[in-house]
């Protein structure tokens, strides 16, 4: 089993607050094609993406799941390899609990994501 398939509960559970943007199967091919990064651990993974905008780049984190204190223990890793690949910041889209679980690594909110069908 790769890496990708051992992930696989993780992504499918926080692609569930994703807004239906993905199914599983995109995000394994966007990693297999090198559009976003895996990051697994042992009981948990994240996956990236880099974006590019006029003035910035930007390193986000699109889906992390598993065991938080994992993901956590991931940050300084994450910074340093998005520091390697020229980006001046992160972002990261996710539910609210986000913002308590990261208060302490000094990230700020700023700006509110807000989705309505039609």
């Amino acid at each position: 089993m790769n890496e990708i398939e051992r992930c696989k509960p993780w992504i499918e559970a926080a692609l569930g607050f994703s807004g239906g943007t993905h199914e599983y199967e995109d995000v394994a091919y966007a990693i297999l094609q090198g559009q976003m990064q895996l990051w697994p651990a042992d009981d948990g993974c994240l996956v990236t993406e880099m974006l590019l905008y006029p003035k910035k780049k930007v390193l986000h984190i699109f889906l992390a799941g598993g065991r938080l204190e994992t993901l956590t223990d991931m940050h300084e890793s994450v910074i340093s390899w998005a520091k390697a690949q020229g980006c001046s910041a992160l972002t990261l889209s996710g539910r609210k609990g986000w913002v308590k679980a990261l208060e302490s690594f000094d990230w700020k909110p700023t700006m509110v994501c807000l989705t309505k069908e039609i």
